[in-house]
């Protein structure tokens, strides 16, 4: 399984928002500290290209499901983790979009508000709807 895969990229994405720019030295120290092996780093990696070359394109996607919320508004966590599953819902073929969906509400249960598991499940089932 790729939970801590995932719950590591949350935490790259996530400090990410506060430097605009992925720490390189963090990051290995989470890949070592998590003990990811080399699939999980390969995963891990793939996802944050795909978060930086599509981040406007998934601003956008938020923007429009949101419309309570614009992005720039959400919840630091929220992003990051939508962010996590928008890259595999739209560009990893490989990963069932329910799994990207439980695994998103998962870590949103773990490290955002009370709220957020339903807020991020909703918001990704009608991006899903849409596909």
């Amino acid at each position: 399984m790729r939970t801590v895969a995932r719950e590591t990229l949350f935490k790259i994405i996530f400090a990410s928002q506060f430097t605009k720019s992925v720490d390189e030295s963090m990051k290995r120290a989470l890949y070592k500290n998590e003990k990811l092996n080399e699939n999980d780093v390969e995963f891990c990696e793939a996802i944050l290209k795909i978060t930086e070359e599509h981040g406007e394109e998934f601003s956008e996607i938020l923007d429009k499901h949101s419309r309570l919320f614009p992005e720039s508004r959400l919840f630091p966590a929220d992003r990051s983790i939508l962010f996590i599953a928008l890259a595999e819902i739209l560009y990893c073929a490989d990963v069932p979009d329910a799994v990207s969906v439980n695994e998103a509400a998962n870590i949103a249960s773990k490290y955002s508000s009370e709220k957020s598991a339903s807020f991020v499940s909703g918001i990704l089932a009608e991006i899903i709807r849409e596909k």
